[in-house]
């Protein structure tokens, strides 16, 4: 075998290095097509780069979302008014009422007695200013027979007067005698005395008119307080019947027949399940550009992501931390910085067939569309140029 490759002349060393050369050139170059698609992927990655960059700019830039959403709802606790045992119940777990139906009775008959002490109050008070209203016509004819007497002894003082001025000169002159003057002389006093006991007479059963005036003022304002206490006791007796202050549906019922309650004690919840709204949890990053107004889409996870249209009604006049229990604060201790969140509410403009299925507390995820105030930060900015300018 060694003499048989010794013997290979030229020719055929140059044959095999050329099969060899040809074996190779595959394994180094790339076919034409491959090359082909390899350059259309990369100018397709580039124009979706740059579509995808042109979009965020033009339109994704300015869609703000979070998934920390909630429905939430209003809802009105019920509560009595007054204590007492509960009569009946009249509504039963997660019923529909509508506004003014009556959810719970109190048993009535301890407010019923109060009205009635009340009413009898207020009769009592009435005969009692009648009764001063007769004594005093009373009074007026013990008034008038008074100045009857007043007016007589007046009329005998005068006439006992003249006698003394008559009989005064006769005595003087011898032709009557000096006792019959004194003795007419005293009958004048005592006329006289008499008058002004009269006088005294009457001027004291004017002022009894007086008094009983006021017994009849003092009647009254007891008649007012026994009103009042009347009115007092109907609203109480009024309160024994609770009634729903607004149409929805009943929730967190744990009133029973029998059960004591107390005033203010929570007997359940009225929840207006058509007037619900998400509350939104925003990054304080994402609201440079939040205005009331703004669409926004609302996927609920109870609609398996189904989107229903809403609008932004609100924004909280500070971050949750802040209207907290216990709010952070920062001037204690080490400080890290933690991005806050800002409540904002939004309406929900949803169809009927989707309200069916929206209750408080479902989990939402909240898209705000906030291109309609995409040019507000350059105002911002130029306005605090010129306060800048100003200053200077």
């Amino acid at each position: 075998m060694a003499e048989d490759t010794s013997q290979q002349g030229p020719q055929d060393t140059e044959n095999r290095n050329a099969a060899d050369a040809g074996g190779d050139a595959p394994r180094r170059g790339i076919n034409p097509r491959t090359r082909a698609i390899l350059i259309g992927v990369a100018i397709a990655a580039l124009l979706a780069a740059g579509l995808w960059y042109w979009r965020h700019k033009t339109y994704g830039q300015y869609f703000e979302e979070t998934d920390d959403a909630q429905i939430r709802a209003d809802a009105v606790a019920i509560a009595p008014k007054v204590g007492g045992y509960v009569a009946a119940v009249l509504v039963g777990d997660n019923q529909d009422v509508t506004q003014g139906q009556q959810l719970v009775r109190i048993d009535p008959r301890d407010y019923d007695a109060k009205v009635a002490q009340a009413r009898a109050q207020i009769a009592e008070a009435a005969a009692g200013a009648e009764n001063a209203r007769a004594s005093i016509a009373e009074q007026q004819a013990a008034i008038a027979q008074a100045e009857a007497q007043l007016a007589a002894a007046k009329t005998k003082a005068a006439h006992d007067a003249a006698e003394v001025a008559r009989y005064a000169p006769l005595a003087a002159s011898g032709a009557e005698t000096r006792e019959q003057l004194a003795q007419l002389r005293l009958t004048a006093a005592q006329s006289a005395q008499q008058v002004r006991e009269q006088a005294a007479g009457l001027e004291m059963q004017k002022r009894r008119v007086a008094g009983m005036e006021a017994q009849i003022r003092q009647a009254e304002a007891q008649g007012q307080g026994a009103r009042a206490q009347f009115e007092a006791a109907g609203v109480d007796l009024s309160s024994t019947h609770l009634s729903s202050p607004i149409a929805g549906r009943v929730g967190d019922r744990t009133v029973r027949v029998g059960q004591y309650v107390q005033a203010g004690t929570r007997l359940m919840s009225v929840v207006p399940l058509d007037k619900l709204y998400v509350v939104a949890n925003f990054k304080e990053t994402q609201l440079a550009l939040m205005r009331p107004g703004q669409p926004a889409r609302i996927s609920v996870d109870a609609l398996s992501g189904v989107e229903v249209v809403g609008r932004v009604s609100s924004v909280s006049p500070g971050t949750g931390a802040q209207f907290s229990i216990l709010p952070p604060e920062n001037a204690t201790g080490n400080f890290t910085k933690i991005v806050q969140r800002v409540p904002v509410r939004l309406e929900i403009e949803a169809p009927a067939s989707a309200r069916k299925v929206l209750l408080p507390g479902l989990s939402v995820s909240v898209t705000v569309d906030t291109r309609s105030a995409k040019d507000e930060l350059g105002r911002i900015e130029k306005d605090q140029e010129r306060l800048e300018a100003k200053g200077r």
